[in-house]
C-alpha cells in the first residue's frame, strides 16, 4: 500500500528557508514504491499551501535565494470523516486525504510543541517527538534543568526573563563563567540570535538581540573543547525500533563558532568530519549519552543530541535537536549514513515509527467509566 505522506515544512519562524530546504532533500529521497509524497508548505503569513516540489518551490538549489512561490493554492487541514483532509480555502473542495505527515518546520511553531499539538488533534500520524518531547527539547533552560537532576553532565549556564536583570548581571557572570560569554534566545534552534560576547559592550548587544527573538534567554559558559554530534533514532515504546545512537561527527567551525550561516548557507563555514576521529571509549561514551538524553527528554522518534569534548576526554551535553536538519550538509543524516542507514531508509524508518505510534495510541481508551453517572 502506498501512503499519502505530506512533508510539512516553511513556517513563520527565523528557519523558514532551512526548513524549504530540508523539505526538498526528503520530497525527492522518499522511497516512491512507499510513499506518496506531497508538498504542504506554511508561508511566512501563516497560509498552508500545497504542491509538488517544482511547482511550490523556487531556486530550491540554492539556500539564499530559495522560497515558496506565490499563489500556489491555499488550503487549510481539518479532520473530516476520520480522516485528516486538506480543504481548498477558495470553495471548500477536498484537495487531498493524508495518512501520515512529516513536519520538517523547524523553530518558533514547529519543534516546540504547537505543531505536534495540532497533528494530534487533525488524528494523523507524524514523524518525530510528541508535544511532551517537542517542549522540553526547544526550551534550553528547562531541558539543562531535567539534565542536571538526571546527573547528567552540562555546562554551567544562567537563565534570565528580564532584559534589565540580564544586563545588571554581567559582572557576576563574567567571574562565574568567565569570558567569553554565549547568549542565546531559550526557545529557539539553528544559531538564530546566537552571539558569542567578549566583553561588556559586545554583552549587551548579544542580550538585546536575544531577547528580540523570545522572552527568556540563556547565557552559557564557553567550554572549550570539540564539538561533536550523534543521531538518535527509534522509540522507547518501540518492539521493533528501540532507541538506536548513530556514529559521531565533530563540526570545526571555521570562524569560532557554528553560526546560522555556517550551518545552512555557506558549504565552506565548518568542516563536518564523520565519523569523528574520537577515542573509541570517547565515541561510546558520546552514543551512552545520547541515549540517556534522549530518554531524560521523554524523545521519539528521532532527535540530534549535541556535545563538547574536552582534551582530557570529559564529555559535556550541549543540547539537544528534536527536528534537526535535512539539508544536504546537515549532520543528522550523514551519521545514520556513516551508520549504514541511507537517507532514503532513514527516511522510511521514521515514517514507520510514527505509523507504530499512531496504533498504539488508537488503542488506548478516551473515555471511562463514571459508575453510571454517564
Amino acid at each position: 500500500m502506498v501512503l499519502r505522506l505530506a512533508v510539512l515544512c516553511g513556517g513563520r519562524s527565523g528557519e523558514h528557508e532551512v526548513s524549504l530546504q530540508s523539505a526538498y532533500g526528503i520530497f525527492n529521497a522518499l522511497d516512491r514504491k512507499r510513499f506518496e509524497p506531497l508538498l504542504v508548505a506554511i508561508d511566512k503569513e501563516g497560509v498552508w499551501r500545497m504542491g509538488d516540489a517544482d511547482s511550490l518551490l523556487l531556486d530550491p538549489r540554492d539556500p539564499e535565494r530559495i522560497r515558496l512561490a506565490a499563489g500556489s493554492p491555499a488550503v487549510v487541514p481539518t479532520l473530516l470523516d476520520g480522516r485528516c483532509r486538506l480543504l481548498s480555502t477558495e470553495d471548500g473542495k477536498r484537495l487531498a486525504e493524508l495518512d501520515a505527515v512529516l513536519p520538517i518546520i523547524h523553530g518558533t511553531d514547529g519543534e516546540d510543541g504547537a505543531l505536534q499539538g495540532l497533528l494530534q488533534l487533525l488524528d494523523v500520524p507524524y514523524v518525530g517527538a510528541d508535544v511532551t518531547g517537542s517542549v522540553l527539547g526547544m526550551d534550553k533552560d528547562v531541558g539543562k534543568r531535567l539534565l542536571a537532576m538526571a546527573d547528567l553532565p552540562v555546562a554551567p549556564y544562567r537563565a534570565f526573563r528580564g532584559r534589565a536583570e540580564a544586563e545588571a548581571a554581567f559582572e557576576d557572570l563574567s567571574q562565574s563563567l568567565g569570558l567569553p560569554l554565549f547568549v542565546k534566545p531559550a526557545n529557539l534552534g539553528s544559531s538564530v540570535g546566537v552571539t558569542r560576547a567578549g566583553d561588556r559592550a559586545e554583552y549587551l548587544a548579544a542580550v538585546a538581540e536575544a531577547f528580540a527573538f523570545g522572552e527568556k534567554i540563556v547565557v552559557e559558559q564557553a567550554v572549550p573543547g570539540r564539538e561533536v554530534e550523534c543521531s538518535v533514532l527509534g522509540s522507547p515504546y518501540s518492539e521493533k525500533y528501540p532507541p538506536a545512537a548513530s556514529r559521531v561527527g565533530e563540526i570545526r567551525p571555521r570562524d569560532g563558532f557554528y553560526s546560522y550561516r555556517a550551518k545552512y548557507l555557506d558549504p565552506e563555514g565548518a568542516e563536518l568530519i564523520v565519523p569523528a576521529d574520537l577515542p573509541p571509549e570517547v565515541e561510546e561514551r558520546v552514543r551512552e549519552l545520547s541515549l540517556r538524553v534522549f530518554d531524560v527528554m521523554e524523545c521519539d522518534g528521532m532527535a540530534r543530541v549535541d556535545f563538547f569534548v574536552r582534551d582530557n576526554g570529559g564529555v559535556l551535553v550541549n543540547e539537544l535537536n528534536t527536528l534537526p536538519g535535512f539539508t544536504p550538509i546537515s549532520m543528522y543524516p550523514k551519521l545514520w549514513e556513516a551508520s549504514g542507514l541511507s537517507y532514503t531508509e532513514l527516511l522510511t524508518r521514521l515514517v514507520e515509527l510514527a505509523l507504530e505510534r499512531a496504533g498504539r495510541r488508537g488503542k488506548l481508551r478516551r473515555e471511562f467509566d463514571l459508575g453510571g453517572a454517564r
